[in-house]
């Protein structure tokens, strides 16, 4: 069930970078960020990678400057993303629309497509090379705010590979430039989605005020110890694995979704895994898009960040002495704590308390990106083969983080492959309890012997 890439070794032969701006004229002017866009805990480049299969109805045409030529004409509708972000008073972000552009690497490599096997998921070898980060363009502040590496291969497929500052979208916002680009590859004048700008929708009211509990961003006490000896590993959950899980769910939740089965499922064994102290508090922080939650709903161009991260708080004991249905509850319970009204005071508590990073002491979080349509975008060559984030564990800080990504294995079932980032002790850990799960076997979370700090993860 476990699984990982065999290594694959090649060379990437890279052109110099360059940018590339608006094919036209755009507004030079100030656009202000919304207020949970710019708290910290988005205050990171995110890698995002698609591969893409050799098409003969493409023949003799190149992508790279078919996408080259569609993102400068893409960029004329999304500006701001050809800006660069600035400071104000009060760590307030707002994007100066200079119209520079973005970063745009031209690359090709001396590998096939098959080469990289049937199963194309995170950890991809050779990934640094595929999305190489240009010295001095990864900050936050004042620099490109996409980075984009096209890279050919041999068998005529290519990768596109691109790395976003946070700060301006969430999943479904780069999704939606991504298929505008591949519109304007494929001969569209205009996206068929028009982008919405309207920050000011998610901006703190005057005078804010917080009327929810948000618990994600309690100050918690905790050192996070360097990671190294860390493992990346994707784990499959098809058919048979969820309906495996199912079974462990008790009658009242049996209604549960598929995010929030997993979400449970991986909070326990990762908890079990990394050997809290049973009497500390462990979290879970859902990502809960947010844009179906206002009345009206937000505008459908609307592409900047509109989720939130509510969380469970469990002590850790509970957690793993428990049956599968105490964590299950408590994620779902996370999940429906997101109101229009939960949103507008969380845009609040960040002009109050300074933007501030959510807690990532003793906490997991997990992304369900199935639904973004990250593989979608289509240039003219088809949809991506895979088409979501370049690795798991990402973020403020490394290791925190897993994702859902929606996936077909080679025996061509669709299903959902999760990367996780853990130090090699605990991932052995967490794939006997997993394993233990699937199997139906008795649990009692008592794990194994470890070494290792609870509050570094």
């Amino acid at each position: 069930m476990a699984t990982s890439s065999t290594p694959l070794v090649f060379k990437v032969h890279r052109r110099e970078p360059e940018l590339i701006a608006p094919a036209k004229p755009t507004p030079r002017e100030y656009k202000l960020l919304s207020d949970i866009d710019d708290q910290e805990g988005l205050r990171f480049q995110i890698p995002v990678i698609q591969f893409y299969r050799y098409n003969p109805s493409m023949q003799g045409k190149d992508p790279v400057r078919v996408i080259r030529e569609a993102l400068a004409q893409t960029l004329v509708f999304y500006y701001p993303f050809a800006g660069r972000l600035r400071e104000g008073p009060h760590r307030k972000l707002m994007v100066d629309c200079t119209g520079e552009g973005l970063m745009f690497t031209e690359a090709d490599a001396d590998v096939t497509l098959e080469q990289f096997g049937d199963a194309l998921q995170p950890p991809f070898p050779c990934l640094e090379e595929l999305i190489y980060d240009v010295p001095g363009s990864d900050g936050v502040l004042n620099s490109p705010l996409i980075l984009i590496q096209v890279t050919r291969l041999k068998c005529g497929g290519f990768i596109f590979a691109l790395r976003l500052n946070h700060t301006m979208s969430d999943a479904a916002g780069l999704s939606q430039f991504m298929y505008a680009v591949g519109e304007m590859a494929r001969g569209w004048l205009v996206p068929s989605i028009p982008p919405v700008w309207e920050r000011h929708l998610l901006a703190a009211r005057d005078p804010p005020r917080v009327t929810c509990k948000h618990r994600e961003y309690d100050q918690v006490e905790g050192t996070i110890v360097p990671y190294n000896d860390m493992v990346h590993r994707s784990f499959f959950f098809g058919p048979t694995q969820v309906s495996a899980l199912r079974k462990l769910v008790p009658q009242h939740l049996s209604k549960c979704s598929t995010f929030e089965l997993l979400t449970a499922c991986l909070w326990r064994c990762r908890t079990i895994a990394i050997q809290a102290n049973p009497e500390e508090e462990v979290r879970i922080i859902c990502i809960v898009n947010a844009r179906s939650k206002f009345n009206p709903p937000l505008p459908s161009g609307y592409y900047g960040n509109a989720f939130a991260f509510p969380v469970a708080v469990a002590q850790a004991g509970k957690l793993c002495q428990n049956p599968l249905g105490y964590s299950l509850e408590l994620v779902k319970q996370a999940k429906n704590d997101v109101t229009e009204e939960y949103m507008k005071s969380l845009a609040d508590l960040m002009v109050i308390k300074g933007r501030p990073h959510f807690t990532v002491v003793r906490s997991y979080l997990v992304s369900d990106v199935t639904r973004a349509g990250f593989g979608d975008a289509d240039f003219g060559w088809g949809k991506a083969v895979y088409g979501g984030p370049a690795k798991g564990g990402v973020g403020a800080i490394p290791g925190v983080a897993s994702f859902l990504i929606p996936f077909k294995n080679k025996k061509g079932e669709a299903g959902i492959v999760l990367p996780i980032t853990l130090p090699a002790q605990a991932m052995e850990i967490f794939v006997k309890e997993l394993d233990a799960m699937l199997q139906g076997r008795p649990i009692d979370g008592s794990g194994r012997k470890s070494s290792f700090i609870s509050s570094s993860l």
